[in-house]
């Protein structure tokens, strides 16, 4: 049997169960711009509108002198912003430090209310968005600023985003400094899931003896956190200790705790302790839609669709209003891996159907599950549904379409694409460069790549990135050919990048003796990236005729 794939859908559902201590982050995304107003909103809002036409036209009639005081007015109440604070807060996108303060300052110099209960209702949507370094700052905030004490649970969700954002030892630096009564089963959880998630097994098995010791593991969680850290490092076997651990214990496992169980069975080619799992977890009722959705994965995996389709019907047929839009998203990708359209088509449509708005993740999901099957023609279709209701755009679409186009060989359409996108106001991101450059690359066409490398440079430097082995590629084609104007561009983007070195030059130097072409500034141009003038540097700045000084 092939092993669960980190590509497949219950894998990424179940490494999205494993991100958190507490809960399953939601897989929508954030409204970085504007969200849809509530219709009745909407409604009051046109009544106002024409109203304030109505009333502005016999005011047309008014001399000038009268009227210009009632300009200023209504410009300096234009300028205040009346969007509730979340709104304000939702619309920082990726807005870098000190942006989330500088809003919730205006919100307060404005004389607004700041209650505790909403501020840690803004934390829980950012940590849901995975705005982690916002709602450590909002939590900052509220302490630092407003001088709000920490309860237990807010201790342990900070202490998690610390380590989310400034690292382990920042999170256990937290911990040590807390007051005692505040270690408590859940400031201990939330350290435990730090280890567990950054792989520390030693230091994870520690803190649930001690754990143990203090009488606060007696819940599936620190389990369940023990069981993914196992998972992932490959040790199968003592996820399998774990759950008779808690058997032991009397501790009641839960639908994570199945999830773990059966993928690592999965991994050790059980299928039969997999179907055991699932038995004993169905006869005690604790099996929700997820599971399925792993169990369907498994299946699928092993090759066995028509068992994996079963578990599809039972997954659809647990699902309540509550869980939203997920478990329809994983049912398409799903259905996609089994080969059924018709399937993947009646899930939409339900989710058309079930939902007052299709969000930017439900349309992505349909868009991969329909590029598993290579329908073009109804990708094209769906996209361009998109195109024409979303609020917020997302690149994540967009590439999903450029991929198909590249896929069929059709790069000019995909280029096409995202001119039509920054006509609109949206911009390519760096998996949208990774696409093309591996396109260009692989089919040869080194010029096209080379533009789509210009692109590279105009990103934010933390996603600018270009591996080793493009860049040799790159060096080779140039000298092969004997582009000078090529390799030129090519290093002024290495030294955006931050990737220029010696051996770039060696390179550019080469293709500049193979085009029997010279240079009087390269000697100063290497020295200014301050690259170290070495033998071979230096004997192929002779060879150009370039003596030194």
């Amino acid at each position: 049997m092939a092993a669960l794939t980190s590509s497949s859908a219950g894998f990424r559902l179940l490494r999205r169960f494993l991100s958190t201590a507490s809960e399953v982050a939601s897989e929508a995304i954030p409204p970085v711009a504007k969200k849809e107003a509530h219709p009745v909103r909407k409604k009051a809002a046109h009544g106002v509108a024409k109203d304030a036409k109505k009333a502005a036209h016999p005011a047309a009639k008014v001399a000038s002198e009268s009227a210009r005081p009632v300009e200023e007015d209504a410009k300096k109440a234009a300028t205040k912003d009346s969007r509730p604070l979340y709104r304000r807060l939702s619309a920082l996108g990726n807005a870098g430090e000190g942006s989330v303060s500088g809003v919730l300052n205006k919100w307060v110099r404005e004389g607004r209310e700041t209650r505790s209960v909403d501020l840690e209702r803004y934390v829980k949507e950012l940590r849901k968005y995975k705005r982690h370094p916002q709602a450590l700052e909002l939590m900052d905030w509220m302490v630092h600023t407003k001088g709000m004490n920490m309860s237990y649970t807010n201790h342990a969700i900070r202490l998690d985003l610390i380590y989310k954002v400034r690292g382990i030892e920042a999170a256990e630096k937290y911990f040590d400094g807390l007051p005692d009564p505040a270690k408590n089963h859940r400031t201990y959880g939330a350290l435990l899931n730090c280890y567990c998630s950054s792989k520390k097994e030693e230091k994870a098995t520690d803190i649930y003896r001690k754990m143990d010791e203090l009488g606060i593991s007696s819940s599936a969680l620190p389990i369940n956190n023990l069981m993914s850290l196992y998972m992932k490092l490959g040790q199968h076997k003592k996820v399998a200790s774990l759950f008779e651990e808690m058997k032991e214990k009397n501790i009641k496992p839960n639908n994570l705790t199945c999830c773990v169980l059966m993928t690592s069975y999965a991994a050790l080619n059980k299928i039969d302790n997999v179907e055991e799992v699932q038995k004993e977890m169905e006869e005690r009722n604790i099996l929700g839609w997820s599971a399925y959705s792993t169990l369907a994965s498994i299946y699928l995996s092993a090759g066995l669709v028509e068992k994996a389709e079963s578990a599809l019907k039972k997954l659809e047929g647990l699902v309540e209003a509550s869980d939203g839009r997920q478990p329809f998203d994983f049912l398409m990708s799903l259905y996609a891996s089994v080969g059924n359209l018709s399937e993947v088509n009646r899930v939409w449509d339900v989710v058309k159907d079930t939902f007052p708005k299709v969000t930017n993740t439900s349309y992505f999901s349909m868009l991969q599950a329909l590029l598993k099957l290579n329908d073009a023609d109804r990708m094209k279709q769906i996209f361009e549904e998109w195109e024409s209701n979303h609020e917020c755009y997302d690149a994540k679409l967009t590439n999903v379409m450029t991929r198909a186009h590249l896929k069929n060989g059709m790069a000019k359409e995909a280029e096409l694409l995202w001119e039509k996108a920054k006509e609109k106001g949206g911009n390519f991101d760096s998996k949208t460069c990774e696409l093309f450059l591996d396109h260009y690359m692989g089919t040869g066409d080194m010029k096209s790549a080379l533009n789509w490398v210009e692109n590279v440079t105009k990103l934010p430097k933390k996603t600018a990135k270009l591996d080793q082995e493009k860049i040799h590629k790159f060096s080779k084609y140039f000298e092969e050919q004997k582009d000078v104007e090529g390799a030129d561009r090519f290093c002024r983007c290495l030294r955006i990048l931050g990737c220029i070195d010696g051996k770039a030059y060696e390179s550019l130097l080469r293709t500049y003796l193979a085009a029997g072409q010279t240079s009087r500034s390269l000697r100063q141009q290497i020295k200014d990236d301050k690259i170290e003038i070495c033998y071979d540097i230096g004997k192929l700045l002779t060879r150009m005729g370039d003596k030194g000084r």
